[in-house]
């Protein structure tokens, strides 16, 4: 299922608050005023960043990954239900796996957290699909260390910590030392606050300093850190509670906080996330990463949190039982969800535990702060099931990864995976979803055809390559402009015979050829024709 934007939706934004992103863009220097440099950069529609103008029926799509086959089952005495904050990221030839393991129990009395301590978990996968859970032997529980478990929560130099929500990466930075090559955060208690781990080899830990690094936010959710190679610096985003005004619609909404630093252990530039044209939501998770095809865009994942009352409307409810905060809680559609009595009984330790509900969203940023965020879900719950429309359901793991496609000869496609099954019995299931290379958001025209111009931009390279998909009756053109809109000699639409097919990077070519090199570096505009096709991303390359 895809959701779309109409076209009128990027006009307003090319002369105003796109061109807010230009400047912060590494590595961007203008080879004049208005003109981006995007060197040799693969640019992709997830933000609209580059988009001038869309005619037409040319619209900016939103995809949905597909849901694939459930990965992991969380059924070890040490995991159970509420197993979560998934950390998956790839490391050479193994794909290697990070997640809290937790149980909560619910009867009809009471929700029960008590039945052991968070760990934090580790299991591995050659190819993404299939993992399994070492023996380890670090840690012991129930009188055995045959288990999985990494960390667990404990007192370093008189600060307690927790393994309730941990956030753990591989350090890219060149400079990091060979003992600190995986980083990690997990939460303090005493300060609140987030306190920075080290391990050589992703499997023995140990805390960076005697005190947490990061102390002004919330932290109830997975906060994180990452090396930002683009633009040399870690950057740390993390869950706050926005305080705002007194007649601020963002007064007490989950929101992100983010920082900088150069050591992983002294933050400073503060600021609270900002998007483009999204109302106020709350928000659990940001699962915000440089996207490794284009590591000059932040991508996030943030979960977005629903409570009857504040994302639906309310419903009619005749019963006289019941107040009108139930009746809105509790409507027919709320009730047709599955798991009615497992709700009730949530519901019995606290309401929202048994209404509310959650979803991923996508979002992108060029300078780490102000977002682009999709209003529509990237990710939906999907078709009513067991384990699923609850709160807890589609808690996206952090990092994206590259796997094999089920189609032989097909290439690479991204993997995502997200949480089913939250809260419910005793354990919790982890399923992957697919995604096509840089496919987050496409320019997507009908066979009645559409345009997109491109901002002015100057680049590096030989060829131009495009990530596209038509149908056979479909295809797609492209054009190079000067600044006045005349095509160059030798690439104007009529040069370039229609480019038809699937591919994650087929070179452009004109009548005389593909070669660019002599119109690199100055500035151009490209415009690109649709017919019943999609196009995701284009780069210039050698």
């Amino acid at each position: 299922m895809r959701s779309s934007k109409p076209a009128s939706f990027l006009r307003p934004l090319a002369a105003g608050v796109l061109s807010l992103f230009s400047a912060a863009v590494q590595g961007a220097t203008p080879p004049a005023a208005g003109v981006l440099d995007i060197g040799s950069r693969r640019e992709l529609f997830v933000d609209g960043f580059l988009v001038q103008e869309l005619k037409g029926k040319a619209q900016l799509r939103l995809q949905q990954p597909v849901p694939r086959e459930v990965v992991m089952v969380h059924d070890a005495a040490w995991e159970g239900s509420a197993t979560a904050y998934h950390n998956i990221f790839q490391d050479g030839g193994r794909y290697r796996m990070y997640y809290r393991a937790w149980q909560i129990s619910v009867t009809p009395e009471k929700v029960n957290t008590d039945s052991h301590p968070t760990f934090v978990c580790y299991a591995e996968s050659d190819d993404g699909v299939h993992w399994r859970r070492p023996e380890l032997g670090l840690h012991e529980f129930n009188g055995s260390k045959a288990n999985n478990i990494v960390m667990v929560g404990g007192t370093a130099n008189g600060v307690t910590f927790d393994t309730s929500s941990p956030a753990v990466f591989k350090d890219e930075n060149p400079n990091a030392p060979a003992d600190a090559r995986y980083k990690a955060f997990n939460t303090t208690k005493n300060p609140r606050g987030l306190m920075a781990f080290k391990s050589p080899d992703g499997i023995h830990w140990s805390p960076m300093g005697n005190a947490p690094v990061i102390t002004d936010g919330a932290f109830d959710s997975q906060n994180l850190a990452f090396w930002d190679g683009a633009r040399g610096e870690y950057r740390a985003y993390w869950r706050y509670f926005s305080k705002g005004t007194a007649d601020s619609p963002y007064v007490g909404v989950r929101a992100i906080r983010t920082a900088t630093s150069k050591d992983f252990i002294h933050w400073e530039n503060q600021a609270d996330l900002t998007y483009v044209d999204s109302p106020p939501e709350h928000l659990y998770t940001n699962q915000v990463k440089p996207y490794h095809r284009a590591p000059h865009l932040l991508i996030g994942f943030p979960v977005r949190y629903i409570e009857p009352e504040l994302g639906h409307a309310a419903a009619d409810d005749a019963r006289t039982s019941v107040s009108a905060e139930q009746a809105k809680r509790w409507s027919p559609s709320m009730r047709a969800l599955p798991e009615l009595e497992h709700r009730e009984m949530r519901a019995k330790a606290s309401e929202r535990y048994g209404t509310a509900l959650s979803e991923t969203l996508v979002m992108a940023s060029r300078d780490g702060v102000k977002f682009k965020r999709w209003n529509e879900a990237f990710m939906r719950p999907g078709p009513e099931r067991e384990g699923t429309w609850n709160y807890g359901h589609l808690y996206a793991a952090w990092h994206l990864v590259e796997t094999k496609s089920s189609l032989e000869g097909a290439p690479n496609e991204l993997s995502l995976y997200a949480t089913e099954s939250y809260w419910t019995g005793h354990s919790s299931l982890l399923r992957r979803y697919t995604l096509r290379l840089d496919g987050f958001v496409s320019v997507q025209a009908p066979l009645s055809g559409g345009e997109v111009m491109t901002k002015p931009l100057s680049f590096r390279g030989r060829h131009l390559e495009i990530n596209f998909a038509t149908s056979a009756a479909g295809s797609v053109r492209v054009e190079i402009q000067d600044l006045d809109g005349r095509p160059l000699p030798g690439f104007a639409l009529d040069d370039c015979p229609a480019i038809f097919g699937d591919a994650i990077g087929r070179p452009v070519t004109w009548t005389k050829g593909s070669d660019v090199r002599a119109i690199a570096e100055q500035p151009v505009r490209l415009r690109f024709e649709l017919k019943d096709a999609d196009l995701y991303a284009f780069q210039f390359r050698d």
